[in-house]
């Protein structure tokens, strides 16, 4: 067996039954990184110490046995990321469309609904929870 792989295994054994890297601990090393190099801009010891705490806490997560809880950290996380980035999606589409839909919320359970602009007054049906209102396309 040659160094390299003794290395290897070395690492293998010491990383089984661990949580390891996922989505949440790469998103908070990136975090320490920012943060790092705006406290070297701005000269902020208090920012380089926030992004020494939060390599620590992403050394804790990956070296952690407890996976379940750290496991669910990381679909916390991912259901978060996933949600903003439908949202901005979202903002994106609609703001691209402005001219051609009016948008607005059901006053009811504050969904995003669309009129053709020049509809006139027409009674709107949400989708989602049924209430029936009148809008101004």
């Amino acid at each position: 067996m040659t160094f390299w792989e003794r290395i290897k295994q070395s690492l293998r054994n010491l990383m089984a039954g661990r949580q390891g890297v996922d989505q949440l601990s790469l998103a908070l090393v990136w975090t320490g990184l920012g943060l790092y190099v705006l406290s070297a801009l701005l000269g902020s010891g208090l920012l380089s110490l926030v992004s020494m705490a939060v390599y620590g806490y992403t050394l804790f997560r990956v070296f952690s046995r407890n996976t379940e809880k750290r496991s669910a950290e990381n679909r916390r996380y991912l259901t978060r990321k996933n949600r903003m980035q439908t949202n901005a999606k979202q903002a994106r589409t609609r703001f691209n469309n402005r001219k051609q839909y009016k948008y607005f919320r059901c006053p009811s359970c504050k969904a995003w609904l669309k009129l053709p602009r020049g509809a006139g007054v027409v009674t709107v049906t949400c989708g989602r929870c049924h209430n029936s209102f009148t809008q101004k396309g």
